[in-house]
């Protein structure tokens, strides 16, 4: 499994609101009522404020968290567009704790999502109970195996599958190519959901037009870290453009 990433313009927030309760200890993702903490623009140097994004973490770390390269190449980028950025978490205990040095579980550690996912975010972090799509333009979930550990049922394209009957997202190639490309079987997945799975390239994005999703592969695919920053950068573009309009 690898990392993706997928926009929710606010409508599809509001829609995916309701999948969060079935999760245990997580609450549901669409509240009213004002958020009480002030959103966080990363890099103030960007000119005027821009579009309102919220930058949904689960935790620090590829194997029980977020994948670290992709959210910040996610917050580079939103900073490089002049976005206005606010970063959320659910508070709620992890699954487990992996040994980034082994790649196995540490059975005696306990730690929590939005501690955890602080430490990528400066500090500047707000439960995600308080999101509310009335004050987003987007949303943007950054991959990792805690995106399907901690904070959704599945990985992000297919949170949107699974929401949005026939929406069209990307997770790459659907062969492995001599493992270029070793998770391609969730695009079947994909698939079975009834969703539309577009082939792309690593450094390529997709963009459902009709329910303003964007999606691009990431670590989906084994490639150099700068053409997965790149595509993270072409998915943060189309956001951007989405949200102006």
């Amino acid at each position: 499994m690898a990392a993706v990433r997928a926009l929710l313009a606010p409508r599809l927030v509001a829609a995916a609101a309701p999948t969060f309760a079935p999760v245990p200890g997580l609450r549901p993702l669409l509240l009213t009522g004002p958020v009480p903490a002030p959103r966080a623009a990363f890099h103030g140097s960007a000119p005027r404020p821009g579009a309102r994004v919220a930058l949904v973490l689960s935790g620090c770390g590829v194997y029980d968290g977020t994948e670290l390269h992709e959210a910040s190449a996610v917050l580079v980028h939103l900073s490089r567009g002049g976005a206005e950025v606010q970063i959320f978490a659910p508070n709620v205990p992890q699954m487990h704790v992996i040994d980034h040095t082994k790649g196995q579980p540490s059975e005696s550690e306990t730690r929590n999502v939005l501690a955890e996912s602080a430490r990528i975010a400066r500090g500047k972090i707000t439960d995600l109970a308080q999101l509310s799509a009335a004050n987003h333009d987007a949303a943007i979930f950054p991959g990792g195996f805690g995106a399907a550990k901690n904070l959704l049922c599945c990985i992000a394209p297919v949170l949107a599958a699974k929401v949005l009957p026939g929406v069209e997202v990307t997770v790459g190639h659907e062969q492995e190519e001599g493992g270029k490309w070793p998770y391609a079987g969730t695009a079947e997945a994909i698939k079975a959901m009834g969703a539309k799975h577009c082939v792309k390239g690593v450094t390529e994005a997709h963009v459902d037009q009709k329910n303003k999703v964007v999606t691009t592969p990431a670590f989906m695919c084994e490639t150099a870290l700068h053409h997965i920053h790149d595509g993270i950068g072409a998915m943060v573009t189309k956001v951007l453009e989405l949200a102006r309009k």
